[in-house]
């Protein structure tokens, strides 16, 4: 006789970053996390910010939801840690919501800073009373299942991005980065350099710049031709 599988399987966070770590990417655009490591790192454009003026940056904790299911999403909510963003693969599925208010409403009250997938949601005036940041592919009224089976814990994919419990996701009106864990002070150094060029640049545009230097440089070299 075949043993049946558990309905849940959970692996307790053993990896986090530092509060300094978190507190290097709060304020920090998505876009300068991406460019400080060199393009990588974005989620999709079709996973987008439910409320535009939403952001959040902290460690994710990873839900496999599953198609249709939210039941990894509710066990989950034990395992939440004051700043964490739940990061839930719903398999991509369009069907049905991958979580609405009252989710939303538990894992705030969880201490959970945010919420993204990679399905729809519902409920959306309930989630923007609840106040926490969500990033979704859209909104339908169909309602999920809580069934399972399920995992909390686990690496994912989403977007076809590898993410796992404690990896830093930094997430505004642009779009999602994900930093891996492993990376996380390499891309903290990147930052100063990004933010000091990007403030420069932006000093440069308000004095009336036309062309950045290098472009003109490139367009006076062998490199173009002129015809």
């Amino acid at each position: 006789m075949i043993e049946e599988p558990p309905l849940l399987t959970i692996r307790r966070p053993t990896r986090r970053p530092t509060a300094a770590q978190i507190a290097a990417f709060q304020g920090v655009p998505s876009s300068f996390v991406v460019d400080a490591m060199y393009g990588d790192g974005a989620l999709p454009p079709t996973i987008r910010a439910l409320d535009p003026e939403g952001a959040v940056a902290g460690p994710a904790l990873t839900v496999e939801a599953g198609p249709a299911d939210i039941l990894a999403v509710l066990a989950a909510l034990p395992e939440i840690r004051d700043g964490d963003v739940v990061v839930s693969d719903f398999g991509g599925h369009q069907g049905c919501a991958a979580a609405g208010d009252r989710a939303c409403a538990f894992m705030k009250n969880s201490g959970a800073a945010g919420f993204i997938t990679d399905g729809p949601m519902r409920d959306v005036a309930g989630i923007k009373a609840v106040g926490m940041p969500v990033w979704c592919t859209g909104l339908t009224p169909g309602s999920p299942f809580a069934k399972g089976p399920g995992r909390v814990g686990f690496p994912i994919t989403l977007g076809g991005r590898p993410i796992d419990t404690g990896d830093m996701v930094v997430a505004d009106r642009d779009g999602i980065a994900v930093v891996p864990f492993d990376r996380i002070d390499e891309v903290i150094a990147m930052l100063e350099k990004v933010t000091e060029l990007e403030t420069s640049l932006d000093a440069e545009l308000q004095k009336g710049l036309k062309v950045p230097e290098n472009i003109l440089e490139l367009l006076a070299s062998d490199q173009v031709k002129y015809v």
